[in-house]
């Protein structure tokens, strides 16, 4: 506790008067598997005598294409806070890391109890952010497993207090309206906890995003879904069958609204021509079980910036 409060000392000491610019990043990466089977895990087909013949080599190339477009959404920033799906274990995350040697990030995870054994992770700048405390938000589906929604309360370099929540919703897996309480459970996990931190602090900066598995919607009580603009305008970061839409959303808070701007992240190389529907559509590893090394993921990042005052 004692070496806690010192730390927190010494990151206020260094805290900004001025306005900063915070980029934060919400990004589906796409089955980033290690190529090694865990024996608790559903992860054979990510291993090199598997159906997508996942080896060491393939798996190091995508964490360094994911690595580059985190690059390149930052342009000459390190962003603030990146928020991760489809992270198979803490190795991938270390490895990941490994592949931003000049940005000072350090890491968020646990093991999440997906059958999949894909997980939701945080990587934050640890010169601009210092968590405060963090824990995970289990969601109770009756038996059937999914991931957990990672929470962080985090001090900025500008003295803001930041309230976090890092989510990778249940799939369609088995119809979108079979399927759909699963995401509403999720979502009174996030919204019981949204209620908490309000009451207490009306005013909080409140966080909230990751893949939602759902349409945009203002479905979050006290907070606005920055996605659903962008979703009636025909922007997304995910295309099913010609259409897009905004799987990954990012909801803020009313005390973020005015200071908050959202968008998907779009560049050329991540994206590859629609044959089938016209247009583009994101550039995934794999279609079907045959592989492109230039591939990054099925779904593009989406992204907010934050002005402080």
């Amino acid at each position: 506790m004692r070496h806690q409060v010192i730390i927190l000392l010494l990151f206020g000491f260094f805290i900004t008067l001025h306005a900063e610019t915070y980029r934060i990043i919400s990004y589906n990466v796409e089955n980033l598997f290690d190529a090694t089977h865990d024996t608790l895990k559903n992860d054979l087909d990510f291993t090199p005598t598997g159906k997508y013949r996942w080896t060491y080599t393939r798996f190091r190339h995508k964490a360094h294409q994911i690595a580059r477009t985190i690059c390149q959404i930052g342009r000459w920033e390190t962003p603030l806070i990146v928020g991760i799906c489809e992270v198979e274990n803490e190795n991938c995350v270390r490895q990941l890391i490994r592949q931003l040697p000049s940005y000072p990030y350090a890491y968020l995870h646990r093991e999440s109890p997906d059958e999949r054994g894909i997980d939701v992770t945080v990587l934050y700048d640890s010169t601009r952010f210092h968590i405060l405390q963090w824990n995970i938000l289990p969601v109770p589906l009756n038996g059937d497993k999914t991931r957990d929604i990672l929470y962080a309360k985090g001090l900025t370099l500008s003295g803001d207090t930041l309230h976090l929540m890092m989510c990778h919703l249940p799939s369609m897996r088995g119809g979108k309206a079979q399927s759909e309480w699963k995401r509403q459970r999720a979502k009174q996990v996030i919204q019981h906890h949204t209620d908490s931190i309000l009451r207490s602090t009306p005013q909080a900066f409140i966080l909230v995003m990751g893949d939602m598995n759902s349409d945009a919607k203002n479905d979050i009580k006290g907070l606005k879904n920055c996605m659903v603009t962008l979703e009636k305008e025909g922007i997304g970061s995910y295309k099913w069958q010609g259409q897009w839409s905004c799987l990954d959303q990012i909801y803020v808070s009313p005390a973020l609204i005015p200071h908050t701007q959202a968008r998907i992240f779009s560049a050329d190389n991540l994206l590859t021509p629609d044959k089938r529907y016209m247009g583009k559509q994101p550039r995934r590893t794999f279609t079907g079980y045959r592989y492109d090394k230039s591939g990054v993921s099925d779904h593009l990042p989406a992204y907010l910036d934050w002005q402080t005052e």
